[in-house]
């Protein structure tokens, strides 16, 4: 499932370049998507007829972090993130599937290296991740291995598809404006090494958490690395971290005005992007042509 978005055609030309017949399934029509799905809504009997005679399954697609529907934000995320991976999973259970893999979200390696930071009781997007996990393998049962790879920050492009936080931060460091950072930092990957982890992870069958990481960046050198793919190098200025927050609570306040929850708490999202959130096991390998990428695909759509 997501078999048209950013990662899932990197993954769907990965497995027919191993030799992989593939059953593409996404959302939206497009050429190459075999059943249009939506997995929010979908049913075990759905997938029944998607899924049979599939030796494995992945899943890639799900509810973002960055929605912001109306309050309250948990449904839409359960649906998105968690029922859609059971049914999937469950289906693919009773058709004798043998392996399995759920593209999820970094946060979930934080929630369980970092229990004092309270993230699925402060945050909904991240509580939805960590049921998904838990309730998706629990769904699977033990002869149906699935393997989570913890997604970060994805830099590449896949067709017209590119990062769907990145429009408004290519535009801003391509710009002439100050550029300016908090502390901290983040795991950085590509959408290429996603799925050569995803494929991986199919065929080995192991069940494992595994974070996708190729290269730890400040958020001072992921925006002055931005700026520099898209041709604006220039410095980066630090922000204090009081000002950081009080900007997403004041996103947050906008956003209970108009009846709308984001699914990372706003007042408390601020503190958590303080924090170094770097993961182990970088291959070191660098990000830069595919923010190159990224830069432009957002320029390409105009």
């Amino acid at each position: 499932m997501g078999a048209s978005g950013l990662i899932g055609q990197h993954i769907v030309s990965r497995l027919r370049e191993r030799g992989h017949t593939v059953v593409a399934a996404a959302r939206t029509r497009r050429a190459g998507v075999d059943h249009v799905v939506d997995a929010g809504t979908a049913t075990v009997g759905t997938w029944r007829p998607v899924v049979e005679g599939c030796d494995g399954v992945v899943f890639a697609a799900g509810a973002d972090d960055r929605d912001v529907p109306k309050r309250p934000v948990y449904p839409s995320l359960h649906a998105g993130n968690v029922n859609s991976v059971v049914t999937l999973l469950t289906a693919a259970r009773e058709a004798g599937a043998s392996t399995a893999v759920v593209l999820g979200s970094y946060f979930t390696h934080f929630h369980r290296a970092h229990p004092e930071w309270d993230l699925v009781e402060t945050h909904p997007y991240i509580r939805s991740r960590v049921e998904q996990a838990a309730q998706g393998r629990a769904a699977a049962g033990p002869d149906l291995p699935v393997s989570v790879i913890e997604v970060p920050f994805v830099f590449g492009r896949a067709g017209e598809r590119f990062p769907n936080w990145a429009d408004g931060l290519v535009r801003w460091v391509s710009g002439r404006s100050p550029l300016f950072a908090p502390p901290g930092g983040t795991a950085t990957t590509t959408a290429a090494a996603v799925a050569e982890l995803t494929v991986e992870a199919l065929l080995a069958r192991s069940g494992a958490d595994i974070p996708a990481v190729e290269e730890n960046l400040t958020w001072a050198q992921l925006i002055g690395r931005l700026a520099s793919a898209a041709g604006r190098p220039r410095p980066v200025r630090s922000l204090p971290p009081a000002v950081f927050r009080l900007a997403f609570t004041l996103a947050g306040l906008a956003y209970r005005l108009a009846g709308r929850e984001p699914g990372l708490d706003a007042g408390q999202v601020g503190s958590l992007l303080l924090n170094t959130l770097h993961l182990d096991g970088a291959t070191g390998r660098s990000v830069d042509p595919a923010m190159l990428e990224t830069v432009q695909a957002v320029r390409d759509k105009g």
